[in-house]
């Protein structure tokens, strides 16, 4: 039987989750510290973590990193569950390794959908969903000045794009992202590199917990559960 372990302080969540994986075949193992599920995590291999980043209690981040320096779960994939923190966290959670993220209040329909994907999906297409290749179009703004774009892979926290013209790396942007037949995901970010005069990549640190949530579940559908 496929196993879970599930880092979060809080019961309600604690119960929806084990009911979810319970359904779908999967057998939790239910931590409230984040040392303890640090010591688990070195020492059993895991199919899926689930880690509440908003417990002080887990310490979600610091957490996230320790597994990713662990032999046996170093590719497992992490959900990290959390709420709106602070500019930059969704960009911190990616960085210390987070796979996924699942804002409160949770979703029952959407976090089924996640465990189904990661399930399915072979690990290729879950580090694939890091960043997908897909073309959508977007409209970056930078101060006054305006140019459309369209991207050549996206993922929840950057997106290179191709544009007649682009603007220089460390330049603040703005960015509408058309992930039709929805409205467009809208938010802030940062040149942070360019490639020959037509491609740039920008790394994402003002999305709303909506616009996140919507991307997310756009790049989820991409990925065959």
């Amino acid at each position: 039987m496929k196993s879970a372990l599930l880092v979060d302080s809080e019961p309600p969540i604690c119960e929806l989750l084990q009911d979810i994986l319970k359904s779908e075949g999967m057998e939790a193992v239910t931590l409230a510290s984040g040392a303890e599920a640090a010591d688990y995590a070195h020492a059993q291999k895991f199919d899926v973590v689930f880690v509440d980043s908003s417990s002080p209690v887990s310490d979600g981040i610091e957490l996230t990193r320790k597994i990713r320096g662990s032999g046996y779960n170093r590719r497992t994939p992490i959900v990290m569950i959390t709420t709106p923190k602070y500019a930059g966290f969704l960009t911190e959670g990616f960085e210390a390794g987070a796979s996924f993220l699942v804002y409160k209040p949770i979703d029952r329909i959407r976090l089924l959908r996640l465990v189904r994907v990661m399930q399915g999906a072979v690990e290729n297409d879950i580090r694939r969903f890091r960043r997908v290749a897909v073309e959508v179009k977007a409209l970056i703004k930078s101060g006054d000045d305006e140019v459309e774009a369209a991207t050549i892979d996206l993922s929840l926290n950057g997106a290179l794009l191709r544009a007649q013209r682009i603007f220089p790396r460390g330049s603040p942007v703005k960015i509408n992202l058309f992930l039709a037949p929805m409205q467009p995901v809208v938010g802030h970010g940062l040149v942070m590199r360019t490639v020959s005069d037509n491609q740039m990549g920008i790394q994402f640190d003002g999305l709303s917990m909506g616009e996140s949530t919507r991307l997310q579940d756009f790049l989820l559908r991409l990925i065959p559960a």
